[in-house]
């Protein structure tokens, strides 16, 4: 995955509470597991009139003028602002996916939904829980501000605003470490046990060949 240090960024804001995985990304664009694509269809049911479905070409769908990603002042905006409980429903995976696959780096809330904090940091994105009174800050300041920007510094742990205000954040060292380096599960198993892994593979390609005849056709 991508790794984080800092993100300047222009800040769209998602002004509701409570939302799910599936408003995130609808059930009907689950079936891929590509990790990539899904952009085009976060937050399908409030982007567009119609009705989505997997394959479409999203370009050619009317849209909802009235949908705060589909307004030109948070164009490529890559810092969301929610509200409470953001991500709840679901577990998929998918959700992150999709957030991530249309720019954002950075999202900021009073709360998440656990399951959904967790896939959110293994897929690269960076969540801020900052309590509610300087969330409801955030969101005038974004209201009478057109192209409000962000600077979040992961490293020092704080949000600079474009006043100069110096907002703290806390986040997990495990976490901060992962996003630092771009080290999702499999590339942290790989950093800390790759050469234990090889030595496992040569000891059973000894004893054990035909557990990788497989392997050996695919290379063919």
């Amino acid at each position: 995955m991508k790794a984080f240090v800092r993100q300047k960024g222009l800040v769209a804001p998602l002004d509701r509470a409570n939302v799910d995985t599936d408003l995130i990304i609808p059930k009907q664009f689950l079936k891929s597991i590509k990790r990539s694509g899904f952009g085009p269809n976060l937050f399908d049911e409030l982007r567009y009139l119609d009705e989505g479905y997997p394959g479409q070409d999203c370009s050619k769908r009317p849209i909802n003028p009235e949908f705060v990603l589909n307004q030109p002042r948070y164009e490529n905006a890559s810092v969301l602002l929610a509200r409470k409980n953001f991500g709840c429903g679901s577990s998929r995976e998918h959700a992150p996916w999709a957030l991530e696959d249309f720019g954002f780096r950075v999202i900021i809330a009073p709360s998440f939904a656990d399951i959904f904090f967790n896939n959110a940091f293994k897929n690269g994105l960076l969540l801020i829980q900052l309590d509610e009174a300087t969330v409801d800050r955030l969101f005038d300041a974004v209201e009478q501000t057109a192209w409000y920007r962000l600077d979040v510094d992961l490293v020092g742990q704080t949000i600079t605003t474009p006043d100069g205000e110096t907002i703290d954040f806390e986040v997990d060292p495990f976490r901060k470490y992962c996003l630092e380096n771009g080290l999702d599960d499999i590339g942290l198993t790989l950093t800390d046990n790759s050469e234990a892994i090889r030595e496992f593979e040569a000891r059973h390609r000894a004893t054990q060949p035909w557990l990788f005849r497989g392997e050996a056709a695919n290379q063919a």
